[in-house]
């Protein structure tokens, strides 16, 4: 059963947010020229927060229900512009539902590219 696309659109505002949330203060999260001298396109969002992305959506398809594992490999940076965001896509679709438990294999991009590895949930309704 394929599940809704969740699109989420992500700023600058939403890092300085989250840094302060997180405590994660690293500044190729905020300043476009520490990312850049690492090797960054640009600042990048936070891999946990892009990864929290994906639990929201999870969420809103399986409101009240219980996360019991969510995760995932890093592998493309989310690049967020200074001017205005980012959208980015969480694509679900369940794959097993056994014993009250349903495992949900997810596709998150930005971009038309993946930027998270083998993002799977398992929930408990």
């Amino acid at each position: 059963m394929t599940l809704a696309t969740q699109t989420y659109t992500v700023t600058r505002a939403d890092l300085v947010r989250y840094a302060e949330a997180s405590g994660d203060h690293n500044p190729i999260h905020q300043d476009e020229e520490v990312a850049r001298s690492v090797g960054l396109p640009g600042v990048i969002a936070h891999g946990m927060y892009t990864m929290a992305l994906a639990a929201r959506a999870v969420e809103a398809w399986f409101p009240g229900a219980e996360v019991v594992s969510l995760g995932c490999k890093f592998t493309s940076p989310v690049v967020v512009p200074a001017e205005g965001g980012v959208d980015v896509e969480v694509a679900g679709e369940v794959k097993d539902s056994t014993d009250g438990l349903t495992t949900v294999a997810l596709t998150v991009a930005c971009a038309g590219q993946k930027v998270l590895g083998m993002p799977k949930a398992v929930v408990r309704a």
